[in-house]
């Protein structure tokens, strides 16, 4: 025994000794780099990239799997949640500093029968630095001796409740949400900060296994860990034993579970269009904490932008109220149920479905074409898009009737924006993101526009040819040199008559534009386009007068600017500031304006276009909407494969289009028009916000009239005695007829919400009901519609009606 005893303690020793050097190799990187000082004093959670409101609501995140997160600091995590966190994790938390020795003693005794020993500090290392657990015997254990020179490192650089927030804020809770802050909104949709016991105890329980304790789906397990969690509180003295069985009885309510993703949220369709400007923009800007361009998805960035939240949801509520209107009359059209529509277009069906997902699967796999195509016809078990209130549907179908369904939906954009300032207000790029993630409101989206460029080549005749809104005009085609007669055909209704200019562009007159053409020169007109920032390209071709050009709904809101602003053409911007994780601005947006017209002339327009809204193509818009002043223009081009609106009030700036992403797919009768199709969603939006007071639009605001101005004579308009026929502006482009997969008609259109009072919600039910008055009908050369009774108005000092 004698001679063991010196044997035992140099073993003893030699092995404490060369565990020590051990550590010591750990520590110094021998075995893999162990995180520096700094990175422990700066710790690099990936975090998502957040996009706000203009109110600092959360409208949405750019993340990548582990980056869907959120910081947030000690004092804004509720005692409940910390307190649920200590019971169940680390019940000695304050009293170790980063290795609690009496839980490795008991995990080694009982072979973590009852635990690990992992301290919070020593998750925390593993989460932040130390990767995933590791299932090998040996590398755990290696892992594991990290862990614990991480855990003493954080100790010391970091205070108990900084390393609580830490922790929280990184660790993984269900359905592939990272930290209490996301998982708070995702569950609850409330911040960490009002978690109650059981809420708290729910989401603390879901750390130890995130989807065997999910209760979206295994609701029976997370009830029982969740009282699991209550019954440790208990023990721990953190809430009483009559607290832990009211907790524990009640049951975990799902009813606020919503998780944000790029198909939910505010606006879907404007943050998918701005993902691609805040790339370009991390691309072009260093994080000096790494030298390197910022990332999107994991460097936490916090984008402000300047879309009003509700503003916002007026402008879906109007198209979910106005669409499936339009949706429901194509559908019953003949040629749409008897499925005409592709008959002259086999070509385009074929590159859709070799351009499919199924196509491209079943070609990888060495099926031959000519089978892959029977497959196309065989009826198959799917979802669809429908207008309902989960916008989708269960149906049978072929793969082929579906191509067909899909591109037969009727689609729709809408902007609106402050046209002095610039500052987007809301954003609606089609009907269903989730579904159509194509955008038809960007810069890079282009439609042929119609007749809502006419105040752009009227602005350019008052600016720069001298014309005035009493010069006379000929109603009748116009012959250039090169093109032949615009009008194509030389229809113009009425042979010989003489307009003045303000009638001209509030019935829409195809045939006094192409006079007002001739007179301002194509290539003229071309120029001052380009100068009032039309970015699409530009070809001196006379058609353009009638819109015969592709223009997105971007540039058209930017060239209208110039009317409301004063003659200022206004960039519309939609990005405020962008900060870094930790509240840095790192960059800041504002307004662009260059004065492009006069003041005499956008006030002149101003007035002119009253005339569109008062009695022309959108007539009784004005007083349905008891506005003091406003202005607006319809438009819609060939076989009505696109119909506009636009309206401004001088507070506020719209525009609408409407139409298929396919143009020989369209409405076959008035209501393809702008007046009918397009002007409801501008006029819904517009009735809504004009009744919300928070919003501070003024129904009584009125453009600035140029003091050289306020004695000018009146002028009037001329009595139309005829309709004229519905004529193509420019040459048409060989539309044919339309169709559209027959929807379910039975599904309910989307309830809307309104706390509006009765005399709005019966200006509202104008708005919104398909109407038999005039401005359904009226007489624009584009637009078909029923003869109106002619009249004269003075515009000038009219009396607005009480």
């Amino acid at each position: 025994m004698r001679k063991a005893n010196p044997i035992f303690w140099k073993v003893f020793f030699g092995g404490l000794g060369a565990f020590l050097l051990f550590i010591l190799l750990i520590n110094f990187g021998a075995f893999g780099p162990l995180p520096s000082l700094k990175e422990l004093e700066n710790p690099s959670i990936m975090l998502a990239s957040e996009v706000y409101a203009d109110d600092g609501t959360l409208m949405g995140k750019y993340y990548k799997d582990r980056s869907n997160r959120s910081n947030v600091e000690y004092h804004d995590i509720s005692k409940n949640a910390i307190n649920a966190l200590l019971a169940t994790e680390d019940k000695r938390f304050y009293e170790h500093s980063g290795i609690d020795g009496m839980g490795v003693l008991r995990a080694v005794v009982k072979l973590g029968r009852d635990g690990g020993g992992s301290t919070i500090t020593q998750q925390l290392a593993l989460n932040m630095f130390n990767g995933e657990r590791s299932h090998n015997s040996v590398k755990r254990v290696l892992q594991k001796l990290k862990e614990w020179i991480i855990a003493i490192r954080l100790e010391r650089n970091f205070t108990k409740e900084e390393i609580l927030a830490l922790y929280l804020n990184a660790v993984p809770f269900g359905d592939n949400v990272y930290g209490i802050r996301n998982a708070s909104r995702t569950f609850y949709q409330k911040e960490p900060d009002r978690l109650n016991v059981d809420e708290a105890a729910m989401l603390i329980g879901m750390l130890s296994g995130n989807t065997l304790y999910n209760p979206r789906r295994n609701p029976k397990a997370a009830i029982e860990r969740r009282n699991t969690v209550i019954n440790r509180m208990v023990e721990s003295n953190f809430i009483t034993d009559a607290e832990g069985d009211k907790y524990k009885a009640k049951p975990i309510d799902m009813s606020n579970y919503k998780k944000l993703d790029e198909n939910n949220g505010l606006a879907p369709y404007f943050r998918d269009v701005i993902r691609d400007d805040l790339k370009k923009w991390c691309r072009d800007h260093k994080n000096p904490a790494t030298g390197e361009p910022y990332d999107l998805y994991e460097d936490g960035l916090k984008i402000f932008t300047t879309i009003n939240p509700r503003m916002q949801t007026y402008a879906e509520e109007a198209v979910s109220k106005q669409m499936p209107y339009l949706q429901k009359v194509m559908s019953a059209q003949a040629s749409v149920r008897r499925g005409l529509v592709w008959k002259d277009h086999q070509n385009i069906l074929d590159a859709l479905m070799r351009n499919s997902e199924r196509w491209q699967m079943m070609e990888e796999d060495g099926i031959p074409a000519a089978e892959i195509r029977k497959s196309f016809d065989q009826p198959v078990q799917m979802k669809v898009f429908a207008w309902n209130v989960k916008r989708e549907k269960d149906t049978v179908m072929s793969p082929l009737d579906s191509i067909k369904y899909n591109h037969q939906m009727l689609q729709t954009g809408f902007l609106a924006m402050d046209p002095m300032s610039g500052a987007v207000k809301a954003w609606v790029g089609g009907i269903d993101f989730k579904t159509y993630k194509f955008d038809h409101v960007n810069i890079n989206t282009k439609r042929q526009v119609g007749s809502s460029i006419k105040p752009l080549l009227y602005s350019d005749a008052i600016e720069d040819a001298g014309f005035t809104p009493e010069t006379a005009c000929k109603n009748e085609a116009q012959y250039f040199d090169g093109y032949g007669l615009v009008p194509a055909g030389g229809s113009c209704g009425s042979k010989g008559d003489t307009v003045n200019m303000a009638t001209a562009l509030a019935y829409s007159l195809n045939c006094a534009s192409a006079y007002i053409m001739k007179q301002v020169t194509p290539k003229r007109f071309v120029n001052f386009l380009k100068n009032i920032n039309i970015k699409s390209k530009l070809e001196p071709y006379p058609s353009i007068c009638l819109g015969a050009v592709e223009i997105s709904l971007y540039e058209m809101l930017w060239g209208y600017t110039m009317f409301p602003s004063g003659g200022f053409s206004t960039k519309p911007y939609y990005i405020s500031r962008i900060e870094d994780k930790n509240g840095n601005v790192l960059a800041r947006f504002d307004t662009e304006r260059k004065e492009v017209i006069s003041q005499n002339t956008a006030y002149t327009m101003c007035r002119m276009m009253q005339g569109t809204v008062d009695f022309g193509t959108a007539w009784g818009l004005r007083d349905r909407l008891g506005i003091s002043e406003m202005g607006g223009k319809t438009g819609t081009t060939n076989d009505n494969s696109d119909a506009w609106f636009m309206g401004y009030t001088p507070q506020i700036l719209a525009g609408v289009w409407v139409g298929c992403d396919d143009r020989f797919i369209r409405l076959e009768n008035g209501l393809g028009q702008g007046a009918t199709a397009a002007r409801p969603i501008w006029e819904y939006f517009m009735a809504k916000a004009m009744a919300d007071k928070d919003l501070g639009l003024s129904r009584k605001a009125k453009f600035v009239q140029p003091e050289n101005m306020k004695n000018d004579i009146m002028y009037g308009y001329n009595i139309i005695d005829k309709t004229p026929p519905p004529g193509a502006e420019g040459e048409n482009q060989g539309n044919g007829n339309a169709n559209q997969y027959l929807l379910d008609t039975s599904s309910p259109t989307i309830p809307i919400d309104s706390k509006l009072s009765p005399d709005e919600q019966n200006v509202l039910k104008e708005a919104t009901t398909p109407s038999k008055k005039p401005e359904t009908t009226a007489p624009e050369d584009d637009e078909k519609g029923k003869k109106k009774p002619g009249f004269f108005k003075r515009l000038f000092g009219r009396k607005d009606k009480k």
